[in-house]
């Protein structure tokens, strides 16, 4: 105690009550290999007990790493985006490196040099990057050459350079398509997302693939494009409700373009989903408010975030790919067309 108050908890304080040097100690606090199990639960054990806090600014002068990852996030969800913070803030909170989360604008003719001037200002072991810059050629490019760790999130093409997080984009698009047709659907509608963004061609390809298996062919005028965002999906929607046979059934590309097309046929009158099914893709938490609930597919956002972050954290194994599993949610938004 000085003055009254505690005495900060050290490095030292926390090898004292673990029983073991202050250098394995400083081994587990930057995750490095050659730690038994039972030595690391220890470390850990005495690191909460004494609320040790590390010291950033040393543990980064007392070696190359600089106990600090980015995020670079361009996306019109604000829950898409709250989920990659929150899931990459929990994996840097376990190995306690900060994370710098720096918004983008994709259509920028500057994007590339915007990211180089973060990368000059800002000291860090590696950098998340979300669709659509995920697959910016100028951007990986300047990142290389920059010798700067890259995890990508949802890229539309893996390289030997960099490691990536996904899921099976177009296998999920695939299944919900499946899943209306096994309804009765026939003439099922997509709305996909911004061309800028692969996972929008993947999840068109799905859906056209379900069709494909299911030997219907393919209707241009029953595809239609949005932004990701419910403004887009309800004005796609609008357009496919307009035509002389629209269809029974919406598949949208995210969960925002599915609630703008759910509003636009409650504008119509339409009673859903006896004369209109929607379903979304994501598993936004709006899913679970618009009415009728949103039959969606769980796109898991915040364990794909982690584990971008796990993969940075962890860039002594040569560049890996995890593809993590996706899920259907069927809720009250769909059911058999009635008859027309």
């Amino acid at each position: 105690m000085t003055d009254g108050k505690p005495l900060r908890a050290t490095i030292k304080h926390v090898s004292e009550h673990a029983g073991v040097s202050i250098k394995t100690v400083s081994r587990v606090l930057n995750n490095e290999r050659y730690v038994g199990a039972e030595t690391r639960a220890r470390v850990q054990a005495a690191v909460d007990a004494l609320h040790f806090r590390p010291n950033l600014a040393a543990r980064a002068l007392a070696g190359r790493r600089a106990f600090q990852i980015a995020l670079v996030c361009d996306n019109p969800s604000p829950s898409y985006v709250y989920a990659m913070q929150t899931g990459i803030r929990d994996r840097c909170e376990a190995d306690g490196v900060r994370m710098i989360a720096q918004p983008y604008d994709r259509a920028s003719p500057h994007l590339a040099e915007q990211i180089e001037a973060l990368v000059d200002t800002s000291r860090m072991d590696g950098i998340v990057l979300t669709p659509p810059v995920s697959d910016d050629a100028a951007v990986l490019d300047l990142l290389a050459r920059r010798g700067i760790p890259v995890v990508r999130v949802s890229p539309g093409f893996e390289t030997e350079d960099s490691a990536a997080v996904s899921i099976d984009n177009r296998g999920a698009a695939r299944e919900m398509t499946a899943h209306l047709l096994s309804l009765g659907h026939r003439r099922i509608a997509h709305i996909g997302g911004h061309p800028d963004y692969a996972t929008a061609a993947q999840r068109r390809d799905g859906y056209l693939a379900a069709l494909a298996d299911a030997g219907i062919a393919t209707d241009p005028a029953l595809i239609e494009s949005g932004s990701y965002d419910f403004p887009s999906g309800a004005a796609a929607a609008e357009r496919l409700l307009d035509l002389p046979q629209p269809p029974t059934a919406i598949f949208a590309g995210s969960d925002e373009m599915a609630a703008g097309a759910l509003t636009a046929a409650h504008r119509r009158g339409l009673v859903l989903p006896r004369d209109l099914s929607v379903a979304g893709f994501g598993d936004d938490p709006l899913a679970g408010y618009v009415w009728p609930p949103l039959t969606t597919m769980r796109q898991p956002v915040r364990d794909l975030a982690w584990n971008a972050a796990d993969l940075l954290l962890t860039a002594d194994r040569e560049p890996e790919h995890r593809r993590l599993d996706h899920r259907m949610v069927v809720r009250d938004s769909t059911a058999a067309p009635a008859r027309r």
